[in-house]
């Protein structure tokens, strides 16, 4: 910023304060005091637990559900004959300490409720490995 007081003097001589010495001072200042200023670490440091635990050394046991366009289930690829044996073997399953993966694939043509039953005895009664199975062939 300069000071303006008017017009030039009878001597033509300009009458303004130059501000560039001032601008550079300050700028080698500023320098000054970035360089005596230490690095900041932003770096938070925590003492995050050890896990004692070992992964598994053998990989998961895998059930496959069938469930077919008449609503027929099928364990591991054998028929159930009712609803009351698929409760009994969902209900092995989920007794068990590491429970068994189950795999649950549906036939394309199959009406949702049979579907809908077999994951309804799954979470009633417990087991709680279950996924869907096959998804990437009803995709298009």
């Amino acid at each position: 910023m300069a000071m303006n007081l008017g017009p030039a003097s009878e001597d033509g001589v300009i009458i303004e304060i130059n501000t560039t010495p001032l601008i550079d001072v300050m700028l080698v200042l500023l320098i000054m005091l970035i360089i005596t200023i230490p690095i900041q670490t932003h770096a938070v440091k925590l003492n995050m637990p050890v896990s004692a635990t070992t992964p598994p050394q053998q990989p998961p046991t895998i059930v496959r559900i069938d469930v077919a366009a008449d609503g027929t289930v099928s364990w591991n690829g054998e028929a159930l004959p009712d609803h009351t044996t698929l409760e009994a073997h969902l209900a092995q399953v989920a007794a068990m300490p590491d429970q068994a993966e189950l795999h649950l694939q549906p036939d394309r043509a199959v009406a949702y409720k049979h579907v809908a039953a077999v994951l309804a005895a799954a979470q009633r009664l417990g087991a709680n490995k279950i996924g869907l199975a096959g998804n990437e062939r009803f995709m298009q």
